[in-house]
């Protein structure tokens, strides 16, 4: 009897060294906490007890979650926090519940209210095939769950993150402030309903660079109140391109100023780069935006500024649109159109689109001219262009 329990105290007195240890060394390991790599026991829990430890700590410290499967519930790490250099170490796969277990829950992993977070490497699974088919079928089914988001964020960094399948859009930034996702890639099958892969709103200073995103929706979509944005390399294909929008939601909205987007290549797409704004009264606007440098390859709208936008006729029959465009630049834009029409503005009788600028654009259209249409706007042309503008 004595003799086991001196074994325990020693057992407990190097258990309690080593966690020491651990936190000396600034890692918290997952499993540490209880989490099971075994795909199937939710490990939600470890993971917040882990959280909590990091987020309590003044001193930088890492989460390390190692190379095997984890199923988690919904979670939320919340802030503020005494700590603001928190490292996710991640070679593991985090795999999302059934969408029954999600139930009408919008988030499964939220950061909220934190400074200084970096999530490097890892893999996300969604498991959104399951959702996508109750949608197709025509039941009435959850509208689903973004995979990450960041709200009320500041200095965020994600580089090397793997997301697939995510039932709703992949990563969401809102209401952030200097936020960095680099060497992203993100999966879904064409077909998935509303699966973007990178939404930006009421956010300012992000940069996504060398980023590859295959969607059933926008690879990149940018909503109001977006400021400071800079995107740069990215692969984009299938989806539905690079969107500013969908704009005038509401009468009282932020605007969308200081865009810069470079080096894209669109594979198969069904827009480019692309400005839409429902057709109805709007306090918002669009303003400082460069697309510069970009390969089109078979797009079926390379280019297009839609303000009359008003699908199903809902809400926005015979209204123009209040969003103000103006100061957008195209430059050096090349490749080829799916439709004859490869440049399409399409802007509001109310509030014509100003100070659009065209120059170095080659799209051509199974090898013959394209064509441009114009609406509404107010621009100028440089270089060569073609197809011939209209502005």
């Amino acid at each position: 009897m004595a003799k086991g329990l001196i074994n325990w105290v020693i057992s407990l007195l190097f258990l309690s060294f080593s966690f020491l240890q651990l936190q000396a060394n600034g890692d918290l390991n997952v499993e540490d906490f209880g989490a099971k790599g075994d795909g199937q026991t939710d490990a939600g829990q470890a993971f917040l007890k882990a959280w909590a430890l990091a987020c309590e700590s003044t001193t930088p410290m890492t989460i390390y979650v190692p190379r095997k499967r984890y199923l988690l519930r919904p979670v939320v790490f919340q802030g503020p926090c005494n700590n603001t250099r928190i490292i996710f170490n991640m070679e593991g796969i985090l795999m999302a519940p059934d969408y029954n277990a999600m139930g009408t829950i919008d988030t499964w992993l939220m950061f909220d209210d934190v400074e200084g977070v970096s999530i490097i490497g890892g893999y996300l699974d969604g498991q959104g095939s399951s959702l996508w088919a109750c949608k197709a079928s025509g039941k009435v089914c959850p509208s689903g769950s973004t995979s990450l988001a960041f709200n009320n964020g500041k200095d965020i960094e994600v580089n090397n993150l793997v997301s697939i399948n995510s039932e709703l859009y992949h990563i969401v930034v809102i209401s952030s402030q200097n936020v960095t996702l680099q060497g992203v890639v993100i999966h879904a099958p064409g077909d998935s309903p509303n699966t973007d892969g990178i939404h930006i709103e009421q956010s300012t200073d992000v940069r996504i660079l060398n980023t590859g995103i295959r969607t059933g929706d926008d690879c990149i979509s940018i909503g109001p109140g977006a400021r400071n944005l800079w995107i740069q390399k990215i692969a984009c294909g299938p989806g539905h391109g690079i969107s500013i929008g969908s704009l005038a939601k509401s009468l009282d909205e932020k605007g969308v100023e200081n865009i810069t987007v470079k080096n894209v290549v669109f594979n198969g797409t069904q827009n480019g780069f692309r400005i839409k704004a429902w057709a109805r009264p709007s306090n918002g606007f669009v303003m400082g935006v460069v697309f510069e440098g970009a390969l089109m390859i078979n797009v079926q709208n390379p280019i297009v500024i839609d303000e009359n936008y008003c699908p199903r006729n809902d809400g926005c029959p015979n209204q123009t649109s209040g969003i103000k465009i103006s100061g957008v630049t195209y430059q050096n834009i090349k490749g080829t159109s799916a439709t004859k029409i490869a440049m399409k503005f399409s802007c509001s009788a109310s509030n014509p689109c100003k100070g659009i600028g065209l120059q170095d654009i080659n799209l051509t259209f199974f090898g013959e001219q394209a064509e441009s249409f114009c609406q509404n706007i107010e621009g100028t042309s440089q270089g060569a262009v073609m197809p011939p503008s209209c502005l």
